[in-house]
């Protein structure tokens, strides 16, 4: 496997560097067409306790984000959901999990094709047929309560179905990455789409599926989970690109 050498960034600031990893996540998930328009978020909690967060603005697409438009707020502050720079559904849902869930630093939501897809379907599994899948296996929470956009009780509610997984599987809705660093998060996010994607795929011959056994299923994940620094070269390695082709992410 290839890998992307390491290099340290020029910046030392914590929230610089955040500012600038998390802007880099908005442009590739827009490359990739994972983005939903103006909707969807990405944030990032600069304190422990997660009250102050980043996010994106309101009206700002993806593939336009730089290091300066993201906003920070505060998930404590109940005017916060009515500036005008901020969509409310983005300060409630991930105010509700950075109050809630302080693990969860990093929160990436979208309404991508293949997950979103699976996220419709009476029976939303993932069944370990691949790399991909097997990765998430017993790491998914699926959430089937579904009650209308991410305002005030959907929101707390669905802060509640984070748990201990990297991944929540909202019914109905979309999905959600949330991790520790967001370089995790985003690797995350990423692959869960790529394992949705192929068992989207492969439903669709209507052919039976091969599915591993548990224990492989789990012996596999065990293994992603254990992978040295994949994360954070897989973002160094966007970043890489980005650098040469829209430097201007890092404004």
């Amino acid at each position: 496997m290839n890998v992307t050498e390491l290099k340290p960034e020029p910046e030392h600031d914590p929230e610089r560097q955040a500012r600038m990893n998390l802007a880099a996540c908005f442009r590739w998930t827009a490359r990739l067409d994972m983005h939903e328009g103006i909707a969807n978020h990405f944030s990032y909690a600069l304190s422990a306790g997660g009250s102050r967060f980043l996010l994106n603005p309101y009206g700002r697409h993806f593939s336009r984000m730089c290091a300066h438009d993201l906003l920070l707020v505060d998930a404590n502050d109940p005017l916060g959901r009515e500036r005008a720079d901020v969509d409310p559904t983005a300060w409630c849902i991930h105010g509700a999990i950075h109050r809630a869930v302080p693990r969860a630093r990093c929160v990436m939501h979208v309404h991508s094709k293949y997950a979103t897809t699976l996220a419709a379907l009476a029976d939303s599994s993932l069944p370990p047929i691949d790399q991909n899948t097997m990765r998430f296996f017993e790491r998914v929470a699926l959430d089937d309560g579904f009650d209308g956009m991410g305002l005030d009780e959907e929101a707390e509610r669905l802060a509640t179905r984070v748990q201990d997984k990297p991944i929540v599987l909202m019914g109905n809705h979309g999905f959600m990455a949330v991790g520790a660093t967001i370089a995790e998060t985003f690797d995350n996010l990423y692959y869960f789409e790529r394992a949705c994607e192929t068992l989207i795929t492969a439903l669709s011959t209507g052919r039976e599926l091969r599915v591993a056994s548990a224990d492989v299923a789990r012996k596999t994940a065990r293994q992603w989970q254990e992978y040295p620094e994949f994360a954070e070269r897989h973002l160094a390695a966007v970043k890489e690109i980005l650098d040469r082709e829209s430097p201007d992410y890092r404004d």
